[in-house]
């Protein structure tokens, strides 16, 4: 996606003094922050794109160069790829923010404090954490992928605890907010003139913790077992199809919502058929003398049995197509064709008396009955010349 310019994103003119820039992105800032506006995308995206904006234009050689050569200045190989710093990733927009509004660090509240609480910003998390998604592959016949079938699936996963019912915590216990961190669920640890944000090992991120915690789960409110959930899989599947099963993820923490369950298909190749998209395709042998003569031809399908005609003289490679014996289309139910190839078979032993004859039938043939090696005569002329 084209990157804005960035003196429009913080809506400043070309000679916009750093006090003017200054002053806009505090008040775009705090328009778009996360915060101000929850479960909004858009917002969110707005909100880095002014921390980036920010971060070029407040430094003095960083905008010279966007002046000069603009966002081609940050590229790799770009003029300031040694000097300035990327353009691309910066820094995270949240700790601009902070900078700019002050980050709460030593005397009174600061006006970052009285627009987002004392918790910096960050949203105070519950303990109850949504499962994690989990990924199952699994392997299909073809028939299985064209027909559809239900399997059952035996995985292990995070469970629900039956002791506490999943809410983490033994008869009578309470959650209460974690004193570690505050109820923020991250911990600020300094290193030298470095200050490193983590998240914090009491809580695990969460911001509270079980005062009197299960003995089975340790207060998670979920345990380990196996687990065998079954699955529907709809005809006309295609290799490489991801299903989602809702809910049958691991369990979350404490009581919270379980993550999802994707299952990957894998369809096994075939001993006769070769899919493509919703058509089939298989080569099938036929004799000499039927090939020569014509006849009915059985063929295989995914139903059974079909026939097809076979006129005299088919050669090797010609394509019959058996309309309606393919795969069915997974969205419309429209089935596929079925191509069938004819392979000449070419006897490999023969007796004395059935080379004799077949000697004779050879020298019995004339150029009018053998079109494909006349055809090729006349184009190889030149090259036996």
């Amino acid at each position: 996606m084209t990157k804005r310019d960035y003196y429009e994103v913080l809506e400043v003119s070309r000679e916009a003094e750093t006090v003017e820039i200054k002053k806009s992105y505090r008040r775009l800032a705090v328009k778009f922050h996360p915060d101000k506006n929850p479960d909004d995308p858009e917002a969110e995206e707005r909100f880095k794109e002014l921390g980036e904006a920010y971060e070029v234009l407040m430094d003095a050689q960083k905008r010279a160069a966007y002046d000069r050569y603009g966002h081609a200045a940050f590229g790799q190989g770009g003029p300031s790829a040694g000097g300035y710093g990327g353009g691309g990733g910066f820094h995270d927009p949240f700790d601009i923010f902070r900078e700019v509004f002050g980050g709460g660090g030593g005397g009174g509240a600061s006006i970052f404090e009285e627009l987002f609480g004392a918790a910096g910003g960050r949203r105070q998390r519950t303990i109850k954490q949504r499962g994690s998604d989990l990924r199952y592959d699994l392997e299909l016949t073809l028939e299985e992928a064209a027909h559809g079938v239900e399997k059952e699936l035996e995985l292990e996963k995070l469970g629900v605890c039956d002791t506490c019912a999943g809410s983490g915590s033994a008869a009578g216990g309470e959650v209460k907010t974690c004193s570690t961190c505050g109820g923020t669920g991250q911990v600020i640890t300094s290193r030298g003139f470095f200050q490193v944000q983590q998240t914090c090992p009491t809580c695990n991120g969460a911001g509270q913790v079980v005062a009197n915690p299960c003995g089975d789960c340790g207060g998670e409110g979920r345990r380990r077992k196996t687990s065998r959930i079954k699955i529907k899989i709809p005809g006309g599947i295609r290799d490489g199809s991801r299903l989602r099963s809702s809910g049958n993820g691991d369990a979350g923490m404490c009581g919270g919502p379980p993550g999802d369950l994707y299952v990957v298909l894998h369809v096994k190749e075939h001993d006769v058929f070769q899919r493509d998209e919703n058509d089939l395709y298989c080569e099938v042998p036929v004799s000499f003398s039927q090939a020569a003569l014509g006849g009915e031809l059985i063929v295989p399908t995914l139903e059974g049995q079909a026939s097809i005609k076979v006129p005299g003289g088919t050669q090797t490679g010609t394509v019959f197509r058996l309309r309606g014996k393919g795969v069915a289309d997974i969205n419309s139910g429209h089935k596929g064709d079925l191509l069938v190839s004819v392979q000449v078979e070419v006897p490999t032993k023969l007796t004395h008396e059935q080379k004799d004859k077949l000697k004779a039938f050879a020298d019995s043939i004339n150029h009018e009955n053998s079109p494909i090696h006349e055809s090729f005569l006349e184009k190889a002329k030149k090259f036996f010349r």
